[in-house]
């Protein structure tokens, strides 16, 4: 009899910012992957650290809400943290909406393509509520 594939359930981290904002950070490439293609809604914002390794984080922004400045930054700073840049000072993260995110055609994974990017200077750091994981 063949096996049924059992559902991929990523392993993330889940942050809660000030106003109820949900942020949400992949561990691993695979959860990367999922997070960012799967679970992100277009209008979602995503961030992930410039030029090295590190999770990709969304900021969830259901309809009919826009985030201000402040969480944006927060949710950067998310990003920043689960990076190889932790302990810096300041960090260039790259943020764009979730629709702008793709996969390249046989790409590994965890590699995406961006387009529309803004780029955040950031201090890394998680809300001090911490994260819970989840998977």
């Amino acid at each position: 009899m063949p096996r049924t594939p059992q559902p991929f359930e990523p392993r993330l981290f889940r942050y809660e910012l000030p106003g109820g904002w949900v942020v949400l950070a992949g561990r691993t490439d695979r959860d990367n992957d999922h997070l960012s293609l799967k679970m992100a809604a277009p209008n979602d914002f995503w961030f992930h650290v410039r030029g090295m390794p590190g999770s990709h984080v969304i900021l969830r922004v259901p309809a009919g809400t826009e985030p201000d400045n402040a969480t944006i930054k927060a949710a950067a700073a998310v990003a920043a943290w689960h990076s190889k840049k932790r302990e810096a000072r300041q960090v260039g993260v790259s943020c764009t909406r979730a629709r702008y995110v793709t996969k390249p055609r046989g790409a590994r994974p965890g590699t995406v393509n961006i387009r529309k990017e803004k780029v955040l200077t950031v201090r890394p750091a998680v809300p001090e509520t911490g994260g819970e994981e989840t998977g």
